[in-house]
This record gives structure tokens, C-alpha cells and sequence, in this order.
């Protein structure tokens, strides 16, 4: 049954491959997985295999891979990713040796892609369950594990009907997780080879902060003197529901300054959130920094800068709470600042955690974001208490990595 959705699943992305470019580009890019190992593997050394699905579970497992490449470099690293997004972001990641797309979960795929690596350990990242390599590398006896997991009881492992599929579980040695209700799940399955680390996120985000990479651009763009300094607020990974509840505020509100980065970034995407703006407007990649302190608002159109853009902010905005859910909230809040997010975040411990301390709002609709801003313009200690309190949660969650690589390796 398994390998049948599996086969339905690549069928699916096939027969769309030809109007979605995102279903083109994994096909593609999984063609020439077995060429790019049989290229560039080299046979006398040892490797260990991180499987990241897209970009979000590769910063989780960043900060390990960046662990072991420091005080194991007799180790190589090969890094896969599932998803477009992960992998054309990241392909030429100087962290790992190797880093190429994993080919659909088929028996012989799993096959032949682990009798090429021969990976001394197998790492997965948070939600990466694919059985048919997860059997071979059981039968292989590869020590296989799984780091930053998070389990619910509304994962197939945990239903009535998942008694055939919750035996994936079974192939890993040892489960590294988020929370004690992950421990509790998996205990329930009587997988007592597990252990609470909490989330490497913490660490990367914290590492990044500490960073605190320059951007004249956007510096030239914020303007800012001893005698003028309007509020910055940045907008990150925005979808259109997100911003139909924003850009009615900034309307109102030409004094602020805003940086927005949308989540997708194609041209008709671009000009109608340039159209729906009063403020003077400008692209990051047409702006210079002669012209830029000129406008209102700055729109990030491309990738790799939102991590490093938000502690220019007073205030941040965490896109996807109107749609499927919301992106990273850690990469805000590390820098002290108040988060926002919509209403769709219950599935994120962070999230939760963050406004239970204090350091982060969900708002539902343009009146909630509306009067948080307002009290946020009118009573600046109220924006100040909340970035501690962010910034507090992010600094309390630290040593996630150092915990994993301690169970590997000593």
C-alpha cells in the first residue's frame, strides 16, 4: 500500500511537471542524483547523511552539520533535500561535501542510493519518514536517528488505521525531540530510545544574531539621525492574506518605514503589492543607495537576507498564519523585537511558547493588528517589554546541538 502511493505520488508530480516549475525542477534534479554520486563520492572516505525535506528543516539541522564538520573532519557530509526550495537555495552549501536531491522513496531507488553513499550514520530532520529507505538502512545496521522531531497525536503513527506505517518508527536508534509530548507519544508506542534535546533552531537563529550582518542598502534606506527615527517594521515570507491586513495600517501610517519580503516573488506578484502601497515604493534590486532613503517602502526580492534584515525592525510580521501556517518566528525574535503572526500557529510550539511569555501577538483580522499597533506607536514601553520577553525565550532554548552531538559521538 505504501509503495503504491508512493508510485501514485511520483505519478501525480510527473503528470504536473510540465505547468508547475517547482514539480519540473525535483524532477530534473532527481535525475541526475545517482550521476552526481557516482561522480563526486569518494570511496575510501566515511559519510554521514543529513536528509533535509525543504529549507526550513535544513536550518534545523544546520547548525549540527556545522557541529560535526568542526570537530569530526575526518567526516564527510551528504545532504539531500526533498523539495525545490531546499535544494536550489542550497545546492552550493560549502557545509556539505555533497548535496543533491533524494530520489522518490522506491525500493530500488533506496536501493542502489545506499549502496552507492554507505553512509556510516543517517540523520533525519523533523518530519522526514520514508520507510523504504528507513527499512534498508535498518537492514544495512546504519545507525539511523531523527533530530528537533515533533510528534502529535494526529500523525498516522498515532490512528487506529496507522498500525502498518507507525513500524517506520521502529527503524530509527534513537529519537531526539522538541517537547515532553513528543516523549509521551512516542513512549505510548513503547519507543523508549528517545530523549528531549529541544529544537537546533534556537541555536541557528542565535548564531545568525550574533552575526549581525551590515546591509547599507537598508541602512541608507531606514535614514535614520539623532533626529528622526520612525518605527521599522518588517514584514517577512508574506502571502496576500497577510498583507491585506498590513497595508491597510501602512496606508494610514506614511511616518513608518517598512521592509516587506513576500514569500513568492514573481513578477505579477510583485507589482500588485506595489500597486496595493500610497507610500513611494522601491525594489531591493533596483534600489541604490543615492535614491533609497527617499521611500516609504523597501520590498525584499531576494532571497537569503530576511534572517539578517529583521534586526533592523521595531516590530516583525511572520507570514502564513492566514494559510497552511506560519514561517519562522525564532528568526525575528532572537534580535529582540515583538513578533506578529495570523491565526493559523497551534501547530508550532514556538509560537505558543513566545505569547505565553509575552513576546509575541497573534492577530485575526485588520482591526486586532490595528490597535496592537496602536499601542505599540502610542506606549513605547509596551513594544520594548515584549522584544525582551522574545528575545529572553530565544536566549532560554539554547544548547540543543551541543546535547545531539554529545548522544553521537561521546
Amino acid at each position: 500500500m505504501y509503495s503504491f502511493a508512493i508510485f501514485l505520488y511520483a505519478l501525480a508530480v510527473w503528470l504536473v511537471s510540465p505547468f508547475n516549475t517547482k514539480a519540473k525542477k525535483m524532477l530534473a534534479g532527481q535525475r541526475k542524483t545517482f550521476s552526481i554520486l557516482k561522480k563526486q563520492l569518494d570511496p575510501n572516505a566515511s559519510y554521514i547523511w543529513f536528509h533535509a525535506a525543504s529549507l526550513g528543516e535544513f536550518e534545523q539541522g544546520r547548525p549540527l552539520i556545522e557541529k560535526i564538520r568542526q570537530e569530526k573532519p575526518d567526516y564527510k557530509i551528504l545532504l539531500t533535500f526533498f523539495s525545490p526550495s531546499g535544494y536550489e537555495i542550497r545546492k552550493d552549501y560549502p557545509g556539505a561535501d555533497i548535496v543533491c536531491y533524494l530520489p522518490f522513496d522506491h525500493y530500488w531507488n533506496a536501493r542502489k542510493f545506499l549502496s552507492l553513499v554507505k553512509p556510516v550514520m543517517a540523520i533525519f530532520i523533523k518530519y522526514e519518514f520514508w520507510m523504504n529507505y528507513l527499512n534498508r538502512l535498518k537492514s544495512l545496521h546504519i545507525p539511523t536517528y531523527i533530530i528537533s522531531a515533533v510528534f502529535r497525536p494526529s500523525q498516522v503513527f498515532f490512528r487506529w488505521y496507522g498500525c502498518h506505517y507507525r513500524k517506520v518508527l521502529n527503524n530509527f536508534d534513537w529519537f531526539f525531540v522538541q517537547d515532553q509530548h513528543s516523549l509521551d507519544l512516542l513512549k505510548r508506542l513503547d519507543h523508549l530510545n528517545a530523549s528531549i534535546t529541544g529544537d537546533t533552531r534556537f541555536d541557528r537563529v542565535c548564531e545568525i544574531g550574533g552575526q549581525q550582518r551590515e546591509l547599507p542598502l537598508i541602512e541608507k534606506f531606514l535614514n535614520r539621525t539623532a533626529n528622526r527615527e520612525e518605527m521599522v517594521f518588517v514584514a517577512g515570507s508574506t502571502w496576500l492574506k497577510d498583507e491585506a491586513i498590513l497595508i491597510p495600517y501602512f496606508n494610514r501610517h506614511p511616518e513608518m518605514k517598512i521592509l516587506i519580503a513576500p514569500h513568492e516573488m514573481d513578477e505579477q506578484r510583485i507589482e500588485a503589492l506595489e500597486s496595493s502601497l500610497r507610500c513611494s515604493v522601491i525594489r531591493y534590486s533596483k534600489a541604490d543607495e543615492r535614491t533609497v532613503g527617499e521611500a516609504g517602502c523597501l520590498i525584499i526580492d531576494c532571497f537569503g537576507l530576511l534572517s539578517s534584515i529583521y534586526h533592523y525592525g521595531d516590530v516583525a510580521y511572520i507570514g502564513g498564519g492566514f494559510g497552511k501556517g506560519i514561517h519562522n518566528v525564532l528568526e525575528a525574535a532572537v534580535y529582540g523585537i515583538p513578533v506578529l503572526f495570523g491565526p493559523r500557529y497551534h501547530k508550532f510550539k514556538e509560537a505558543k511558547e513566545l505569547i505565553a511569555c509575552g513576546g509575541a501577538s497573534a492577530i485575526a483580522d485588520e482591526e486586532e493588528f490595528s490597535s496592537l499597533m496602536n499601542n505599540y506607536l502610542s506606549y513605547p514601553h509596551l513594544l520594548q517589554a515584549s522584544g525582551k520577553n522574545a528575545k529572553e525565550y530565544v536566549l532560554s532554548n539554547l544548547g540543543a546541538t551541543q546535547s545531539i552531538y554529545d548522544k553521537l559521538f561521546k
